[in-house]
């Protein structure tokens, strides 16, 4: 699932025309970034649900093989960022799933990301892995932090004045069972990860490498300056 339906408003005025996964980093759209990594991964397919400008987006699919696009429209009312997904549900079938924001970027390391997440996935113990950045190594987020992470990998959400070590990357693996009994209909994720910590079902997977926070028409040549120094 790849969710490409926000409105991307901290991006204007830099791409007052073009829908925020078509924001150009380093000559590359930001979710052929993404799509690249889930075809790497072994992805075959990819819902990737649109809204905002969603004509554009889906015109850039157009052409998309690997891995084979299938649009979750919501073109008639953004759903959110939990509701899109559940939207989806019936497209992507029973099992566990790749989760990503169409505009999250990074730097794998020796193994990539999203296959270390594969392999740490456990839906024994498991509705969600999450791969967490460390904040203070990312480039272009000044944030506080969204989680701290046991030594078993067991997350907790960042009390209101606190600043902990990990930011979420955009990229995780749910079960469907992670959005069990939520209604249809526009909803936020945020109260699903505090259900999954409650349950003690949430964990997370630091990611090896550099995650960058493409939140800004500033953000943007920051990103460009890490990928160029990456492979220079």
């Amino acid at each position: 699932m790849v969710l490409a339906a926000g409105l991307g408003t901290r991006m204007r005025p830099h791409n007052g025309q073009v829908p925020k996964p078509l924001v150009t980093v380093a000559g590359k759209a930001l979710i052929d970034y993404v799509l690249d990594r889930l075809a790497d991964a072994g992805a075959e397919r990819a819902i990737v649900n649109v809204h905002h400008m969603a004509d554009q987006i889906e015109d850039h699919l157009a052409s998309r093989k690997q891995p084979r696009i299938e649009l979750s429209d919501e073109r008639a009312g953004l759903l959110g960022t939990a509701g899109g997904v559940i939207n989806a549900l019936p497209k992507l079938g029973g099992g566990p799933f790749f989760h990503v924001n169409s505009d999250t970027i990074w730097i794998d390391g020796v193994v990539p990301n999203l296959k270390r997440l594969a392999r740490a996935f456990d839906p024994a113990r498991m509705d969600g892995l999450l791969l967490l950045a460390l904040a203070a190594t990312s480039v272009g987020y000044t944030g506080r932090g969204d989680f701290t992470m046991a030594p078993d990998g067991h997350l907790a959400r960042r009390r209101e004045r606190d600043i902990v070590p990990f930011v979420y990357a955009g990229a995780a693996i749910f079960a469907p069972a992670f959005f069990a009994g939520v209604p249809a209909g526009p909803s936020s994720m945020s109260p699903l990860f505090d259900r999954a910590i409650a349950a003690g079902r949430l964990f997370g997977l630091r990611l090896d490498g550099v995650w960058m926070h493409v939140g800004t028409p500033e953000a943007v040549k920051a990103a460009e300056d890490a990928i160029v120094a990456s492979v220079a």
